[in-house]
């Protein structure tokens, strides 16, 4: 599996946690059950719900927001930072397994 490029200027937010997932090098097949993967997941979720209350604020859509402030380190999945940790970490991916 080829790491995808990391994106070096982000603009806008997204709904869609592939895209999300992208901004660090990962995939969803890449997370698995172990701490690191379940951080992501939890990461996610405080992501999207940021974003909504920002969209529905300024009454815009997640494209034409950016997220700031304390909210910033939201923007980029943390934990691991590039493919190749978690890769490092061989875990299996179910279709079971949801990251919402």
């Amino acid at each position: 599996m080829e790491k995808i490029n990391h994106i070096s200027q982000i603009l806008g937010e997204t709904t869609d946690v592939e895209s999300w997932l992208i901004r660090a090098g990962l995939k969803f097949s890449d997370l698995g059950n172990d701490a690191t993967s379940i951080a992501i997941r939890k990461q996610w979720r405080e992501y999207q719900a940021a974003v909504q209350r920002c969209c529905t604020t300024l009454h815009q859509p997640p494209s034409c927001v950016q997220l700031s402030g304390d909210y910033a380190k939201l923007r980029i999945p943390s934990g691991a930072s590039t493919y190749s940790e978690v890769k490092a970490v061989n875990f299996p991916w179910r279709e079971s397994d949801s990251i919402s």
